[in-house]
Protein backbone atom coordinates (compact mmCIF):
# COMPACT_ATOMS: atom_id res chain seq x y z
CA UNK A 1 0.00 0.00 0.00
CA UNK A 2 2.91 2.52 0.84
CA UNK A 3 4.65 1.36 -2.37
CA UNK A 4 1.61 2.24 -4.48
CA UNK A 5 0.87 5.60 -2.52
CA UNK A 6 4.56 6.31 -3.27
CA UNK A 7 3.98 5.93 -7.02
CA UNK A 8 1.14 7.68 -7.04
CA UNK A 9 2.85 11.02 -5.12
CA UNK A 10 5.84 10.58 -7.80
CA UNK A 11 3.70 10.72 -10.56
CA UNK A 12 1.53 13.52 -9.97
CA UNK A 13 4.73 15.42 -9.04
CA UNK A 14 5.89 14.28 -11.95
CA UNK A 15 3.32 15.35 -13.72
CA UNK A 16 3.16 18.89 -12.40
CA UNK A 17 6.70 19.22 -13.06
CA UNK A 18 6.31 18.60 -16.58
CA UNK A 19 2.84 20.79 -16.74
CA UNK A 20 4.90 23.78 -14.99
CA UNK A 21 7.65 23.41 -17.80
CA UNK A 22 5.18 24.27 -20.43
CA UNK A 23 3.56 26.88 -18.54
CA UNK A 24 6.92 28.81 -17.73
CA UNK A 25 7.68 30.00 -21.39
CA UNK A 26 4.46 32.26 -21.21
CA UNK A 27 6.12 34.38 -18.45
CA UNK A 28 9.30 34.85 -20.86
CA UNK A 29 7.65 35.36 -23.65
CA UNK A 30 4.05 36.06 -24.09
CA UNK A 31 2.36 39.48 -23.85
CA UNK A 32 1.01 41.29 -20.18
CA UNK A 33 2.77 37.58 -18.28
CA UNK A 34 6.21 38.46 -18.98
CA UNK A 35 6.20 42.06 -18.56
CA UNK A 36 8.85 43.92 -15.98
CA UNK A 37 6.13 45.63 -14.40
CA UNK A 38 5.14 42.16 -12.46
CA UNK A 39 8.15 41.36 -10.10
CA UNK A 40 9.39 37.54 -10.43
CA UNK A 41 7.93 36.48 -7.18
CA UNK A 42 4.90 37.08 -8.20
CA UNK A 43 5.06 35.47 -11.74
CA UNK A 44 6.00 32.60 -10.23
CA UNK A 45 3.53 32.34 -8.14
CA UNK A 46 1.15 32.56 -10.70
CA UNK A 47 2.84 30.13 -13.22
CA UNK A 48 2.40 27.60 -10.55
CA UNK A 49 -0.90 28.48 -9.71
CA UNK A 50 -1.94 28.60 -13.58
CA UNK A 51 -0.10 24.77 -13.61
CA UNK A 52 -2.14 23.81 -10.51
CA UNK A 53 -4.96 24.49 -12.10
CA UNK A 54 -4.27 23.02 -15.62
CA UNK A 55 -2.53 19.51 -13.88
CA UNK A 56 -5.92 17.81 -13.59
CA UNK A 57 -6.90 18.43 -17.21
CA UNK A 58 -3.16 17.56 -18.48
CA UNK A 59 -2.89 14.37 -16.36
CA UNK A 60 -6.20 13.02 -16.83
CA UNK A 61 -5.60 9.31 -17.63
CA UNK A 62 -1.85 10.05 -18.67
CA UNK A 63 0.70 7.60 -17.52
CA UNK A 64 4.28 9.89 -16.72
CA UNK A 65 7.48 7.73 -16.82
CA UNK A 66 9.21 9.04 -13.55
CA UNK A 67 12.61 7.66 -15.04
CA UNK A 68 14.99 10.65 -14.69
CA UNK A 69 16.50 10.31 -18.21
CA UNK A 70 12.75 10.10 -19.49
CA UNK A 71 11.22 12.62 -17.44
CA UNK A 72 14.53 15.15 -18.61
CA UNK A 73 13.31 14.58 -21.99
CA UNK A 74 9.79 15.26 -21.33
CA UNK A 75 10.38 18.72 -19.56
CA UNK A 76 12.63 19.84 -22.26
CA UNK A 77 9.77 18.77 -24.53
CA UNK A 78 7.55 20.39 -22.55
CA UNK A 79 9.57 23.43 -22.66
CA UNK A 80 9.65 23.43 -26.44
CA UNK A 81 6.02 22.98 -26.85
CA UNK A 82 5.21 26.23 -24.34
CA UNK A 83 8.32 28.49 -25.89
CA UNK A 84 6.80 27.73 -29.90
CA UNK A 85 3.25 28.41 -28.20
CA UNK A 86 4.58 31.46 -26.38
CA UNK A 87 6.12 32.85 -29.53
CA UNK A 88 3.36 33.18 -31.97
CA UNK A 89 1.48 35.67 -29.41
CA UNK A 90 4.99 37.22 -28.73
CA UNK A 91 5.43 38.12 -32.38
CA UNK A 92 2.04 40.15 -32.22
CA UNK A 93 3.62 42.47 -29.67
CA UNK A 94 6.73 42.91 -31.51
CA UNK A 95 5.17 44.05 -34.65
CA UNK A 96 3.27 46.65 -32.47
CA UNK A 97 6.62 47.56 -31.05
CA UNK A 98 8.28 47.73 -34.46
CA UNK A 99 5.53 50.01 -36.22
CA UNK A 100 6.32 52.38 -33.44
CA UNK A 101 9.67 52.18 -33.70
CA UNK A 102 8.91 53.17 -37.65
CA UNK A 103 6.43 55.77 -36.98
CA UNK A 104 8.91 57.39 -34.08
CA UNK A 105 11.99 57.42 -36.97
CA UNK A 106 9.42 58.68 -39.55
CA UNK A 107 8.32 61.62 -37.23
CA UNK A 108 11.71 62.39 -35.53
CA UNK A 109 10.52 61.25 -31.83
CA UNK A 110 13.88 58.28 -32.31
CA UNK A 111 15.80 60.75 -30.98
CA UNK A 112 14.21 60.88 -27.72
CA UNK A 113 14.45 57.70 -25.64
CA UNK A 114 12.59 56.68 -22.10
CA UNK A 115 12.35 53.61 -20.17
CA UNK A 116 9.82 51.27 -21.39
CA UNK A 117 8.00 49.92 -18.30
CA UNK A 118 6.54 46.76 -20.37
CA UNK A 119 9.97 45.23 -21.09
CA UNK A 120 12.32 47.35 -19.07
CA UNK A 121 14.36 48.78 -21.79
CA UNK A 122 14.47 52.16 -23.45
CA UNK A 123 12.36 52.73 -26.48
CA UNK A 124 11.11 55.99 -28.38
CA UNK A 125 7.92 57.52 -27.00
CA UNK A 126 5.58 56.25 -30.12
CA UNK A 127 6.79 52.74 -29.49
CA UNK A 128 5.82 52.23 -25.82
CA UNK A 129 2.48 54.15 -26.57
CA UNK A 130 1.54 51.41 -29.27
CA UNK A 131 2.57 48.85 -26.61
CA UNK A 132 0.54 50.20 -24.20
CA UNK A 133 -2.48 50.29 -26.20
CA UNK A 134 -1.50 46.58 -27.26
CA UNK A 135 -1.50 45.77 -23.84
CA UNK A 136 -5.15 47.76 -23.12
CA UNK A 137 -6.68 46.13 -26.31
CA UNK A 138 -5.60 42.42 -25.25
CA UNK A 139 -6.91 42.97 -21.47
CA UNK A 140 -9.82 44.44 -22.85
CA UNK A 141 -10.59 41.87 -25.03
CA UNK A 142 -9.69 38.79 -22.49
CA UNK A 143 -6.48 37.65 -24.36
CA UNK A 144 -5.27 36.42 -21.20
CA UNK A 145 -7.88 33.82 -21.04
CA UNK A 146 -7.64 33.16 -24.84
CA UNK A 147 -4.20 32.45 -23.89
CA UNK A 148 -4.93 30.02 -20.77
CA UNK A 149 -7.77 28.35 -23.06
CA UNK A 150 -5.24 27.62 -25.88
CA UNK A 151 -2.58 26.14 -23.72
CA UNK A 152 -5.00 23.92 -22.34
CA UNK A 153 -6.11 23.03 -25.59
CA UNK A 154 -2.41 22.18 -26.58
CA UNK A 155 -2.68 18.82 -23.76
CA UNK A 156 -5.32 17.87 -26.67
CA UNK A 157 -2.98 17.88 -29.50
CA UNK A 158 0.61 17.01 -27.73
CA UNK A 159 -0.07 14.60 -24.50
CA UNK A 160 1.94 14.79 -21.77
CA UNK A 161 3.90 11.78 -22.74
CA UNK A 162 3.95 12.47 -26.30
CA UNK A 163 6.59 14.29 -28.28
CA UNK A 164 5.36 17.12 -30.64
CA UNK A 165 6.76 17.36 -34.64
CA UNK A 166 9.64 19.42 -34.72
CA UNK A 167 9.54 20.67 -38.13
CA UNK A 168 5.50 21.88 -37.77
CA UNK A 169 7.07 23.75 -34.56
CA UNK A 170 9.81 24.83 -36.51
CA UNK A 171 7.67 26.21 -39.85
CA UNK A 172 5.41 27.70 -37.30
CA UNK A 173 7.86 29.64 -35.39
CA UNK A 174 9.19 31.17 -38.95
CA UNK A 175 6.36 31.82 -39.98
CA UNK A 176 5.48 33.80 -36.95
CA UNK A 177 8.70 35.65 -37.30
CA UNK A 178 8.46 36.59 -41.37
CA UNK A 179 5.26 38.19 -40.36
CA UNK A 180 6.58 40.69 -37.41
CA UNK A 181 7.62 43.19 -40.08
CA UNK A 182 4.87 42.82 -42.85
CA UNK A 183 2.28 43.60 -39.64
CA UNK A 184 4.17 46.36 -38.91
CA UNK A 185 3.97 47.80 -41.94
CA UNK A 186 0.78 47.25 -42.03
CA UNK A 187 0.51 49.37 -38.56
CA UNK A 188 2.41 52.45 -39.29
CA UNK A 189 1.44 52.86 -42.60
CA UNK A 190 -0.92 56.03 -42.61
CA UNK A 191 0.84 57.63 -40.64
CA UNK A 192 4.16 56.60 -42.01
CA UNK A 193 2.24 57.79 -45.57
CA UNK A 194 1.39 60.79 -43.92
CA UNK A 195 4.47 62.19 -43.19
CA UNK A 196 5.87 61.20 -46.38
CA UNK A 197 3.17 63.26 -48.36
CA UNK A 198 4.02 66.19 -45.88
CA UNK A 199 8.02 65.76 -47.03
CA UNK A 200 6.73 66.01 -50.68
CA UNK A 201 4.75 68.93 -49.59
CA UNK A 202 7.45 70.93 -47.66
CA UNK A 203 9.76 70.11 -50.66
CA UNK A 204 7.21 71.80 -53.18
CA UNK A 205 7.32 74.79 -51.13
CA UNK A 206 11.09 75.02 -50.60
CA UNK A 207 11.20 75.05 -54.49
CA UNK A 208 8.78 77.75 -54.77
CA UNK A 209 9.60 79.93 -51.59
CA UNK A 210 13.67 79.27 -50.76
CA UNK A 211 13.36 81.97 -48.51
CA UNK A 212 11.18 79.88 -46.42
CA UNK A 213 12.86 77.74 -43.50
CA UNK A 214 12.17 74.43 -44.43
CA UNK A 215 13.25 72.76 -41.63
CA UNK A 216 11.51 74.91 -38.83
CA UNK A 217 8.17 74.73 -40.48
CA UNK A 218 8.51 70.95 -41.55
CA UNK A 219 9.31 69.25 -38.87
CA UNK A 220 6.07 70.51 -36.80
CA UNK A 221 4.26 69.67 -39.44
CA UNK A 222 5.01 66.29 -39.71
CA UNK A 223 4.64 65.98 -35.77
CA UNK A 224 1.56 67.44 -36.10
CA UNK A 225 0.12 65.91 -39.17
CA UNK A 226 1.37 62.28 -37.92
CA UNK A 227 -0.26 62.69 -34.74
CA UNK A 228 -3.49 63.66 -36.09
CA UNK A 229 -3.29 60.77 -38.80
CA UNK A 230 -2.41 58.47 -35.74
CA UNK A 231 -5.67 59.34 -33.76
CA UNK A 232 -7.73 58.88 -36.52
CA UNK A 233 -6.37 55.31 -36.93
CA UNK A 234 -6.12 54.06 -33.55
CA UNK A 235 -9.42 52.57 -33.60
CA UNK A 236 -8.84 50.46 -36.62
CA UNK A 237 -5.48 49.23 -34.77
CA UNK A 238 -7.35 48.25 -31.86
CA UNK A 239 -9.46 45.68 -34.08
CA UNK A 240 -6.27 44.56 -36.08
CA UNK A 241 -4.35 43.77 -32.53
CA UNK A 242 -7.63 42.05 -31.44
CA UNK A 243 -7.84 39.81 -34.88
CA UNK A 244 -4.17 38.85 -34.97
CA UNK A 245 -4.35 37.69 -31.16
CA UNK A 246 -6.98 35.35 -32.17
CA UNK A 247 -5.10 33.95 -35.18
CA UNK A 248 -1.85 34.24 -33.38
CA UNK A 249 -4.10 31.83 -31.04
CA UNK A 250 -4.62 29.43 -33.44
CA UNK A 251 -1.34 29.50 -35.70
CA UNK A 252 0.31 28.36 -32.43
CA UNK A 253 -1.97 25.31 -31.68
CA UNK A 254 -1.88 24.78 -35.63
CA UNK A 255 1.71 24.26 -35.39
CA UNK A 256 1.53 22.39 -32.43
CA UNK A 257 0.69 18.33 -32.94
CA UNK A 258 2.60 15.05 -32.70
CA UNK A 259 4.90 13.53 -34.54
Amino acid sequence: MNTLLQQVSEQQLAGFILVLARVSPLFVLAPIFSSRMLPARARGVVAVAISFGLAPLALHGQHVDTDAMQLAGLIGKELLVGLAYSFALAAVFAAISVAGSLMDTAMGFSMGSLIDPITGTQSPILTQLYAMVGVLVFIAINGDHWMIEGLARSYQLVPINKFPSIGAIVGGADKSFVSIFGSAIELAAPVMLAVLLTDCAMGLVARVMPQLNVFAVGFPAKIAVGLLVMGVSLPFVGGWIGDQVQVSVSSALQSIHVA
